[in-house]
């Protein structure tokens, strides 16, 4: 019968350690490889983030443009009508966060008049108004894909009621009196997505106030447009 001499017990075990050591070595090393790289590869992502943030928000002018629509009551006892509008603004960043916005809007669309108020046949009266207002922006969140930001402006707003009425007053149709300058004011969250650092598209919630006939117009909409930042701020 075969029998083992007393060294190789000794050396089967000591050849056993020796795979069981590089294997394991082996492990370690090919673990904490991928760990090394991807710390690496964070950083750099995290650093190509803040250069786009900074190169973003660092333009100190910010025009804007597009279109939308507002709920708008034509007259003290008429119904909400849906106008369309457009909007145009253009932003000057004081800082990265705080800006100085000038608002110029028109509104656009046809009252319905109930047949109590109908005279001379008019049934729906094309109407119209425009506001220009000013005041201050603050963009109270920053990402390398969207800003979100809120404005608060105020000035006023000129109105034409009767120009559709066939010569009659707008009041005699139960809309609120023409006028050349009402106190106007609005309030406005702002998401802008980045398409580029200096061009992103624009979905701004509104709230409008307009004191037509003396009294205060509580107007809802919303907008949509795009955005163009030029221009840089200095250091």
């Amino acid at each position: 019968m075969f029998r083992f001499t007393a060294p190789a017990p000794r050396a089967l075990a000591a050849s056993a350690a020796l795979v069981l050591f590089a294997a394991t070595a082996t492990a370690q090393a090919t673990s904490s490889t991928p760990t090394r790289s991807s710390r690496r590869q964070n950083a750099n992502r995290q650093a190509r983030i803040a250069r786009n943030i900074a190169d973003a928000y660092s333009h100190r002018w910010e025009v804007a443009g597009g279109g939308g629509f507002l709920r708008f009551r034509t007259g003290e006892n008429l119904q909400k009508i849906s106008q369309v509008n457009f909007f145009m603004n253009a932003n000057y960043q004081l800082s990265p966060t705080l800006g100085i916005v000038g608002d110029v809007r028109g509104f656009y669309g046809s009252a319905t008049i109930p047949n109590v108020f109908v005279k001379n046949g008019v049934y729906s009266p094309q109407i119209s108004e425009y506001t220009f207002m000013a005041g201050p922006q603050y963009r109270f969140r920053a990402k390398e894909k969207y800003t979100l930001s809120a404005n608060a402006v105020a000035g006023v707003a000129l109105s034409k009621f009767g120009g559709d009425a066939k010569g009659l007053r707008s009041e005699d149709l139960g809309m609120w009196p023409d006028s050349n300058a009402k106190f106007a004011y609005s309030l406005s969250v702002i998401a802008d997505y980045n398409i580029y650092n200096n061009l992103a598209v624009r979905i701004q919630p509104t709230y409008v106030g307009t004191t037509f006939g003396g009294t205060l117009q509580n107007n809802l909409g919303l907008q949509a447009g795009v955005v163009y930042r030029f221009g840089r701020q200095s250091k």
